[in-house]
């Protein structure tokens, strides 16, 4: 007997699912006469993203930052957690390490200066010399 995982439709659901997508998968485009009850699109104001690995993120980045900026930021904070803080440069270091952090930002987070305590990567990003978010009033 096979098991149908953590699946809360089951395998009766799931052939009845499929059978009522066929036509849709076919087609390759909406078949609905009502389009009503299309999904919409995304707004005209909403901005634009780059989601395609290894390219910079074109949409979405807040005022005071660059692409690079939000990309730093983001994998500090993937490798960092947040466990980590309030954290000295060596608390970083060793979290960034221990985490399998790339080399460049191992590196990076050597140059942090000595003494200071960071309560977030926001913090560690502005002591490294990158842009941080500028809040509008």
């Amino acid at each position: 007997m096979t098991t149908q995982g953590r699946n809360k439709t089951g395998p009766l659901r799931d052939d009845e699912m499929k059978h009522e997508l066929q036509g849709e998968l076919k087609a390759n485009r909406a078949i609905r006469a009502e389009e009503d009850r299309e999904p919409e699109p995304p707004g005209e104001d909403q901005p634009q993203t780059d989601r395609a690995p290894d390219t910079p993120l074109t949409g979405g980045t807040p005022p005071g930052m660059t692409p690079e900026d939000v990309e730093l930021r983001t994998e500090l904070a993937r490798h960092l957690g947040r466990a980590v803080y309030p954290a000295d440069r060596a608390a970083v270091i060793a979290a960034l390490r221990g985490n399998n952090a790339p080399d460049r930002l191992v590196d990076l987070a050597g140059g942090l200066p000595e003494g200071r305590q960071f309560a977030n990567v926001q913090e560690i990003t502005r002591a490294l010399g990158h842009g941080t978010e500028t809040r509008r009033t």
